[in-house]
């Protein structure tokens, strides 16, 4: 859609159009809004389930949260394998990979950020007060 109106555009250009100062108007965001974005549940038992998981994330809309306890337990030098793969396709599309705790490791495409240091939780100091004192 809009490649074809580049496309139009360059050829004209090219061809010697004389058309004065025309100029073509592109509106990327329209085309983004329109894709939803998913976090997906993902649960890693087995290293052939990472081609899977690998699908969603290639996509570029898709926030997978895996699931590793089982392949951890099972099997650690096939989850390291795993994760290495997850990883490298994380990388290659400028995403982000976190592990939440130790069974858990979630991964974003470009567009978000994982925040990954620790926020420390402010408690509140609240006075009791009774209604009967």
């Amino acid at each position: 859609m809009v490649f074809d109106a580049i496309k139009r555009a360059f050829s004209r250009a090219a061809g010697g159009d004389s058309a004065g100062d025309e100029y073509l108007e592109i509106d990327l965001g329209k085309e983004e809004a329109q894709q939803k974005v998913f976090v997906k549940l993902f649960a890693l038992k087995d290293y052939e389930e990472v081609t899977n998981i690998l699908n969603f994330l290639r996509e570029g809309y898709t926030i997978a949260v895996i699931d590793i306890k089982t392949l951890r337990q099972r099997d650690p030098i096939e989850l390291k394998r795993a994760i290495s793969k997850i990883k490298k396709t994380s990388d290659a599309m400028e995403g982000n990979i976190a592990g939440f705790g130790e069974n858990v490791v979630i991964v974003a495409p470009s567009f978000a950020k994982i925040h990954k240091e620790t926020m420390p939780v402010k408690e509140e100091k609240k006075e009791f007060t009774s209604r009967w004192d």
